[in-house]
This record gives structure tokens, sequence and C-alpha cells, in this order.
């Protein structure tokens, strides 16, 4: 945690500025997500890792039913009482509403202050709002006492980004952020919350990000309206399959009969659908027999899928991605996250990450009139007290 000391310095010295009492302190990770991308939702199978950047709390018991919170990156503060928890917008939304949860649990939930700040770019897809969430969930549990399990609080939080913020999302983000492990990817099954951990091999190779600076908000609407249109698809598959999920359809080619049946952009949300899954078991297993070169290429389809298929790709991230594919520097590239702008994931030769990230943004920078920012993360720990 040597490199998180500023933020959880800064977060402590801000409360005891604001609260003058001593808190509990905290590290919520984000993720990274390798391939299994907009599947989550889908009863399919997902290979992500918690990062070593993430969200930081400072928080204590208050004595009170007010819940005070101050957030340093929006230098906003909003109070409560635990009685008049309703929606508020932005930031608000996600911790109001992982406390809600508590209250719907019955837990007795008493007052508290929290301060928090984090260092994942906003809208740079690795997932602020999961970090968000499970930082708070993982406090609360631990100074309340509530004893609720690792995967309790995924769950939680997962109900507590449909509620208040109405983003209705799958379970990878939660359970990555409660459940990383440094030097590991989790392999998770959606559909029944079972997971195994693998290795994450890079001898040679660094992860790099590439913040495309193109911002979007997947409460803006989008990710819901892929979510229906995938829950569409299924019911027409329903009339031939006594299938309740993609991931019975083993064989994309299964689909074919059913494209005069579906609208053009369901038909294609299904396909993607049904290929990511696959891809996701076969990933596996090259990092089994530390294929790393042929995981970067399913990578690269994974991409093609999202841009073409899926259609939650942009110029921006199509231009960093092709970028990538020419050089001979990247074994494996794609969007990562929601899509419609964030960042890209990549696969990087180490001797050569800085060279490619200098090409890159130069080459960005001449399109677009963007400079984009650059990440080399690790694997991390899930949500832990400091």
């Amino acid at each position: 945690m040597k490199n998180n000391q500023p933020y959880l310095q800064k977060v402590q010295e801000v409360f005891k500025e604001k609260f003058s009492t001593t808190p509990s302190l905290f590290f919520s990770p984000g993720r990274i997500n390798l391939i299994g991308e907009h599947v989550d939702y889908n009863d399919g199978y997902v290979l992500p890792a918690a990062i070593d950047k993430g969200v930081y709390y400072a928080i204590a018991k208050n004595g009170t039913e007010q819940i005070h919170f101050y957030s340093i990156d929006f230098n906003e503060s909003y109070s409560t009482t635990l009685t008049a928890l309703s929606k508020q917008g932005g930031w608000k939304d996600y911790v109001l509403s992982v406390v809600n949860e508590f209250v719907l649990l019955d837990k007795k939930i008493q007052g508290f202050d929290c301060v928090f700040c984090g260092d994942i770019p906003r809208g740079s897809g690795m997932s602020s709002s999961a970090a968000v969430e499970g930082g708070l969930a993982f406090a609360l549990n631990q100074i309340f006492e509530y004893g609720l399990s690792r995967t309790q609080l995924a769950l939680l939080c997962q109900r507590a980004e449909h509620n208040f913020p109405g983003v209705k999302c799958g379970i990878m983000d939660q359970f990555a952020n409660m459940m990383g492990k440094a030097n590991q990817v989790v392999l998770l099954d959606c559909q029944s919350l079972s997971h195994e951990y693998f290795p994450l091999q890079l001898k040679g190779y660094k992860l790099v990000l590439l913040n495309s600076k193109v911002h979007h908000s997947l409460a803006a609407g989008e990710y819901n309206v892929r979510r229906n249109q995938c829950e569409e698809g299924l019911k027409i598959l329903e009339t031939q399959y006594p299938s309740h999920s993609f991931r019975d359809i083993t064989r994309w080619q299964e689909l074919i009969p059913f494209e005069s049946k579906m609208s053009k952009d369901v038909y294609s949300r299904c396909l993607y659908v049904v290929q990511e899954i696959q891809r996701t078991k076969q990933a596996v297993a090259l990092l089994q027999q530390n294929d790393i070169e042929g995981f970067g290429q399913l990578m690269f389809q994974t991409h093609h899928g999202l841009s073409k298929l899926y259609n939650v790709s942009c110029a921006e991230l199509d231009f960093l991605v092709e970028q990538a594919a020419n050089s001979d520097a990247v074994i494996g590239a794609r969007l990562m996250g929601g899509g419609f702008g964030g960042c890209t994931i990549n696969i990087v030769k180490e001797n050569q990450a800085e060279q490619f990230i200098n090409n890159t943004s130069q080459q960005y920078h001449k399109q677009f009139g963007i400079l984009p920012e650059a990440y080399l993360v690790q694997t991390a720990d899930g949500v832990q007290a400091i």
C-alpha cells in the first residue's frame, strides 16, 4: 500500500479537520476486466481482477441518527438522517443507496461520519462506482459488526447500484472489488457466483490502460438499453429452446435460424454475448497453458465484437485499439468497461511500454486534439481495512 499513503493520509487529515475524532481507514480497489465484457448480466463468465487504484475511506460512528459525508474529489458535503434517505443525484446516490440497503436488511444502522477520495479517474472504466459502494459497505459491516460475508456485501452493493443510481449492472464489478487477490484473476460464473482464481503470469509484459478522456455515464441509459435488448432476444430464443440463459447456446451458429425473427440490433447483441461467453472460457484455457499471446488475440476479437455487434465503442476507443493492433509492442487490446469512452486495456511488452505510450499518445492527440492518460496497473487484494 506504499503508493497509496498520500491518499490515506489525506482522508485521515480531512476527517480530523471536519469531525475531530479518530476514524477507521479502508481501501476499496477499482477493477480491470481482462475478458468477458457485458456478459455479467447475461449469465456469462468474466475474468476480472482488483487493482492498486481505488477509493480511500475514513469513517467513524458519531453516536447520533445523522450521517455526514464529505467527498474530497467533489469538495462537497452531504448530511441527512437515517429515516430520510432518498435519491439526491450524482455521487450521493451511490453512498446513500448502500446505507439504504443495510436499512432494508433491518440492520440497526447508526449515525456515522465519512470522508472519502479516490485515484480512479471518473468515467475511465475501472469501476469507480463499485469501489465507492464496496468501501462504504465493507466499512459499515466492520464498524457496526453486522457479520455479512464478502459475497453478501458484493450482492448488497449490486442492489445499491440498481436502486438509487438506477444502473442495472451485473455482479462483476462488485464481486471483483470484494473478492480480488493480488497477482490473480477471478473466473466468475455470473449465474451461480462460483469462482476460481488463476495466476496472472505476465512475465515480460505490463498491463497498460489508456484513458481516451472521453467520458460516459452508464446511468444515462445506454447500458440499460443493451440489457433490455438482450432480454428481448432471449425471450425469442426461448420459443424454440428450453433455455433461460445465453450460456446454454454453445455455438453461435445456433442463432442463425432466429435472425429473421429479431431486429438487427437485438440479433447483433445476442450474437456478441454468445461469442463472448465462449471466448472467456477459451481465454482461461490459454491462461492455464501460459499462452499470453493467444489470450491477447482473444482480446482483439472481443473489441471487434463490442464495437461492431454490441455497439458500445466510439471513434476514440477504436482508434486506440487500432494503434495497439498495429504495434509490435502489443499482444492484446480492447475497450474496457461499459464503453462509450473510458479506457482501453493493453498487454504490452515491458521493454516497449514507454515507447508505445508515447507513440500512441502523439497519434491520438494528432487525430482528436486530446492527450490520453496512461496508467500502469497491478492486481491487488479486495477491499481491506488499513
